[in-house]
């Protein structure tokens, strides 16, 4: 057996990454589950409290999504009553996402999670600050794809 150190599953940068952001997600979801939101519902819900009335385009490219991976989560918001799809006028392509009251009600139960995320974390907001920083940067190093 070949024991290249480098392709061992322990050292790969990938997985740390990757076992993270699940782990993460399963800390946020007992929280999301007390506001009935899935984890992408949440940052979808996130970048609407931030700024109403965003283009799914516009959205998508905020979560680093494709437009057409999030329609389901879009639909699944709307069926539940936080949001409206709502189709421009002068661009009937274009397809706005606008909060409902009861959308809008959401927030500050969701400010709660946020707290209690750190609690559980034992991290200082500092730190946190500091490992965001860090991530932003990485990932905005990133090229659109690599070749072999």
């Amino acid at each position: 057996m070949n024991k290249n150190k480098h392709l061992l599953l322990e050292n790969q940068f990938c997985f740390a990454v990757y076992s993270t952001s699940l782990a993460i997600t399963q800390l946020y979801k007992p929280l999301l589950d007390s506001i009935g939101l899935t984890y992408t519902q949440y940052l979808v819900m996130l970048v609407l409290w931030e700024q109403d009335g965003l283009s799914l385009k516009t959205l998508a490219s905020k979560l680093g999504q494709q437009s057409g991976a999030l329609t389901p989560v879009i639909k699944r918001l709307e069926t539940d009553g936080l949001l409206k799809r709502i189709r421009e006028p002068l661009d009937e392509r274009t397809l706005s996402m606008q909060l409902t009251e009861k959308g809008h009600q959401l927030q500050p139960q969701a400010e709660k999670i946020h707290l209690c995320i750190l609690e559980q974390c034992g991290i200082e907001m500092s730190e946190l600050d500091d490992l965001k920083q860090q991530l932003d940067q990485f990932r905005r190093k990133l090229p659109n794809h690599i070749e072999f």
